[in-house]
């Protein structure tokens, strides 16, 4: 099991709040899961994780209320997808590392960020992903910071794939990404989710209404 937090002057925390939410009908970031808007579900994983987090990529259609919740990080390059939110966030913040949380993964459980922290702090990896049943996750993804520059150039290169992106910027840097099975961490107690639930439900992405009732289901099995 995780124990303490990470050191909050070496880490920041985002929830990416941006997309078209097509499937979905409308932005997602304001949709009501168990309750609660998407982006109240992400913030609170991040503030459980002990990083004051705060929001990059969010449209301008709803930037105005999502800063009701936390801080908003204006998007330079606005339309671009989430690695521009992703650069404008690195660019805005001075730790060493940062988590970037989607809003859409509202049943990660926190553990799973603060070893994905840890193992990067430790590795020195620029870019630490997960992956589950044999397949490297693009997020959750904690980011050197030092790894801006190159995901800067893919972005302003005109290419706007987040895990290419990611992959660039690892071998600028002499790296290659770290990624981390869930399953071994999981079946090691190294991370653990409060609701019992099993790693390939986490990464459940809710993009469509149909999602929405699988993912409450989920919470009430």
């Amino acid at each position: 099991m995780a124990t303490a937090g990470p050191s909050l002057d070496l880490a920041a925390g985002f929830v990416l709040a941006g997309g078209q939410s097509s499937r979905m009908g409308r932005d997602k970031a304001l949709v009501e899961f168990s309750g609660r808007p998407l982006v109240a579900h992400a913030l609170a994983i991040l503030n459980q994780v002990g990083l004051p987090p705060k929001i990059a990529g969010a449209t301008s259609s709803i930037r105005a209320s999502l800063q009701a919740f936390a801080p908003v990080i204006e998007d330079a390059s606005p339309g671009l997808g989430p690695l521009s939110g992703i650069c404008a966030a690195l660019a805005a913040t001075s730790a060493h590392y940062a988590i970037f949380l989607p809003v859409d993964l509202p049943l990660l459980p926190p553990s799973l960020l603060v070893y994905l922290l840890r193992h990067a702090q430790i590795t020195g990896a620029a870019v630490t992903v997960p992956s589950v049943s044999g397949f490297t996750q693009t997020f959750p993804a904690v980011l050197a910071r030092t790894a801006l520059p190159a995901l800067q150039n893919e972005l302003t290169s005109g290419r706007y794939g987040c895990f290419s992106a990611f992959q660039a910027a690892s071998a600028a840097l002499g790296h290659s990404i770290g990624s981390i099975s869930v399953e071994l961490l999981a079946q090691s107690g190294h991370v653990f989710h409060p609701l019992d639930l099993p790693p390939r439900h986490w990464f459940l992405n809710l993009n469509s209404p149909a999602d929405l009732a699988c993912a409450e289901v989920l919470l009430i099995c």
